[in-house]
């Protein structure tokens, strides 16, 4: 029988009833969890932002009669959007994990804070495999506007980008909120027990 000093394979503790809930490895204080989720709210938040920002530059792209005006959103596109949006991601990702590791949750414990781990490692990789690479024809297509008339396709593939992202934020927003789906494993029937 273990003491409620011992710990488990796991790195969790338990009482002597066996039956609450796991304890994780390292517990973060209550004033330094609070700042770790307002900075992971406000990066998540900032993301959002900068991602809406995103949409209305593309629509004001493509759509705005006036064609200073296009040039100027697609310009303004390649020049000022990435980086925040990764250094937002990277927060908010950074942040999560301290949560995770600190707090009941964990990391891989619920299956809401995986999903939310997954969307946002993907989310990252798509902003340096996929729209940090494309930032150079945005560019060249917004200056290209007032010279002559390019090619659309260069820009054609920058209506994903805000669509793919806010819907995954929305949903990892309502996952934090709902947290539903419970426990990514249970712990078998003996060990609870023990």
């Amino acid at each position: 029988m273990m003491t409620p000093s011992q710990g488990t394979i796991e790195g969790t503790r338990r009482g002597t009833g066996g039956g609450g809930p796991p304890v994780p490895r390292w517990r973060i204080s209550r004033g330094v969890r609070r700042a770790t989720l307002v900075l992971h709210l406000v990066s998540a938040g900032a993301w959002i932002g900068i991602d809406v920002i995103v949409a209305v530059l593309v629509l004001t792209g493509w759509f705005a009669d006036d064609v200073d005006l296009r040039s100027l959103a697609y310009r303004a596109l390649a020049a000022f959007v990435v980086w925040p949006m990764l250094v937002c991601a990277l927060v908010c990702l950074v942040t999560g994990v301290v949560l995770g590791l600190g707090t009941k949750w964990g990391l891989v414990r619920y299956w809401w804070v995986a999903v939310k781990l997954v969307l946002n490692l993907v989310l990252c990789t798509l902003i340096v495999v996929l729209l940090q690479p494309g930032m150079h024809d945005v560019a060249a297509y917004g200056e290209q506007l007032l010279t002559g008339n390019p090619s659309r396709a260069r820009v054609q593939k920058m209506f994903f980008p805000p669509a793919v992202s806010l819907s995954a934020l929305t949903l990892a927003t309502c996952l934090a909120v709902y947290k539903p789906w419970g426990r990514l494993r249970r712990r078998p029937t003996r060990d609870r027990q023990a």
